[in-house]
């Protein structure tokens, strides 16, 4: 294999990893506002109704599972919301009917919900459901940001046509295909993935870093320190796969790593077909 440069190989680093499906979960969303349909459109009744407190204590009194909508209209997960004013202090409840018609009237009027349906804001409550659960989604990219890599990485595994199994630990290992690690290398370690190839146990380590810290220069060190102990293990080989403009903070340090770990990719690697070049 040529000698690689770590300056060319590094400003191939991506800034951003975000898949296809990062940013919405539209699955997640229907299923969701599916569940409360049939209540949904008992509520929908009150837009542009005239007489709309009137016709809101109605319904609750005869449906008062409508009631586990209401919290959802105002883009809050739960079953209780507290509002407080010089007039009240209350802690609604809305799984079960805690409060009076009246109260429950009052927190629509002073929270704007009335005003939204009985002036035709909307037209559709159905549609403004699925509208907040879609902005509601957003909140699990953090989630869906977390294993990112770890799926792009399993992603070109199936491209190249590689088995492997995924969140391993050194009894799997064992016990799975008899391979005995020395413990101390990595105790209690869980790798990303395993690759048990004809002459070879591989397992591989995933990161992606959108933005720099402290955590870069650790995990730098202690890949590293795998690295290097790994050596002394008959077939066995660490691969690291990581990536992102993060790591021009700590630079340095995974240059250090680089410059002994030759199994240190990044994406860019993937591209070019690294799974197609192991052992078989």
């Amino acid at each position: 294999m040529d000698r690689r440069i770590f300056d060319d190989w590094f400003r191939t680093f991506r800034a951003s990893i975000n898949g296809y499906d990062y940013y919405i979960d539209f699955k997640k969303v229907h299923e969701k506002a599916k569940k409360l349909k049939v209540e949904i459109n008992i509520l929908n009744s009150l837009i542009g109704s005239k007489n709309i407190e009137a016709e809101f204590k109605n319904i609750i009194a005869e449906y008062p599972k409508c009631l586990k909508v209401l919290p959802l209209l105002l883009a809050v997960r739960g079953k209780e919301i507290y509002c407080q004013d010089v007039n009240t202090a209350c802690n609604y409840r809305f799984d079960e009917m805690a409060q009076t018609p009246e109260e429950y009237a009052y927190f629509m009027r002073e929270t704007g919900l009335f005003n939204l349906l009985q002036e035709h804001i909307i037209s559709c409550l159905y549609d403004y459901v699925t509208g907040v659960e879609t902005g509601l989604d957003s909140n699990g990219r953090k989630n869906r940001g977390g294993h990112q890599m770890e799926n792009l990485v399993a992603g070109y595994l199936n491209k190249s046509g590689i088995e492997y199994s995924r969140e391993v630990t050194m009894k799997k290992l064992h016990d799975d295909w008899g391979i005995n690690i020395n413990a101390e290398i990595t105790p209690n370690k869980r790798w990303d993935f395993a690759v048990k190839t004809e002459h070879s146990l591989y397992v591989i380590e995933t990161n992606f870093y959108a933005s720099g810290g402290s955590k870069l220069n650790e995990t730098s060190r202690s890949y590293r320190k795998i690295a290097e102990e790994a050596k002394n293990i008959d077939n066995f080989v660490f691969v690291w796969i990581t990536d992102g403009k993060g790591w021009s903070t700590a630079r340095h340090n995974l240059e250090e790593t680089f410059n002994v770990l030759d199994t240190l990719y990044n994406i860019s690697d993937m591209e070019n077909g690294i799974f197609d070049r192991t052992d078989s």
